[in-house]
């Protein structure tokens, strides 16, 4: 039973691309509230979930099975293991994360957590922003996501030209790049990402056409309006209010 579900779902994403209106949404709902629902998922995991939003996240995605995906800045592997599952059966995912993140107390749960059976569709990449991919990857990518540290790749002085245009390259044509992260005040540029973890939406849309993406349109499943944009989301900091800041989703696409 299990594998003609398998063989269903295939058929339902397959031949679509990521994100087109041609795949139902009712259909990429439902699949997505089938992962985040999946018995074998940790604890620790369905703790972070009311503020992660995985099944609008995943739904407005529109992954499927057998699609290939990377994923910038995967840190303990919290969204990592969302894709791993949303691209299942015959699909992978390259999660890049750089030294950075290696050489703190997230390495040793993230390796733990590419021990699960459920990730050995996953592709370590111990590589740093500015060249994340293998060249295994390169031109044959999906979809490229990076979920909630845009802004940290401003403080950590990536190049981020550099890496934009390393995503543009692992892409194929008509691929997808979806940043995700939490809105600064309109107009603040970069002046919060360290204090408040924040990144004014207009500077990624602006530094990520700079590397040759269109911007196909921007989703609105994670905003909150209501957020005034002042205090810190960081994890450690946003205490009761953590999720509960405003995040943009923007979808663009390979020419």
């Amino acid at each position: 039973m299990r594998t003609i579900r398998r063989l269903l779902s295939a058929l339902l994403f397959s031949s679509c691309l990521p994100m087109t209106p041609t795949v139902d949404r009712h259909a990429l709902e439902a699949r997505a509230h089938a992962i985040v629902a999946a018995a074998d998922r940790s604890e620790a995991d369905r703790a972070l979930d009311p503020g992660r939003r995985p099944e609008a996240f995943l739904a407005s995605l529109g992954i499927g099975p057998g699609m290939r995906v990377g994923e910038l800045f995967a840190g303990g592997g919290y969204t990592t293991e969302l894709l791993a599952r949303a691209v299942e059966p015959g699909g992978v995912v390259f999660a890049e994360n750089p030294k950075w993140v290696l050489d703190r107390p997230v390495a040793k749960p993230w390796a733990e957590r590419l021990a699960r059976e459920v990730n050995q569709h996953v592709v370590r990449a111990d590589r740093e922003l500015d060249d994340p991919f293998p060249s295994e990857a390169m031109g044959t990518l999906d979809l490229v996501v990076t979920n909630a540290n845009y802004h940290d790749t401003v403080w950590l002085e990536v190049d981020r030209d550099a890496m934009n245009r390393r995503v543009f390259a692992a892409l194929k044509p008509g691929g997808h790049y979806v940043v995700i992260d939490t809105s600064a005040k309109d107009g603040s540029g970069v002046s919060d990402v360290k204090t408040l973890h924040r990144i004014d939406e207009v500077t990624v849309r602006t530094e990520v056409e700079r590397a040759g993406f269109v911007l196909e349109r921007s989703e609105d499943a994670l905003r909150n309006p209501r957020d005034p944009r002042d205090w810190n989301v960081s994890p450690s900091a946003a205490g009761e209010r953590r999720g509960s800041g405003d995040r943009f989703m923007l979808i663009f696409v390979k020419r």
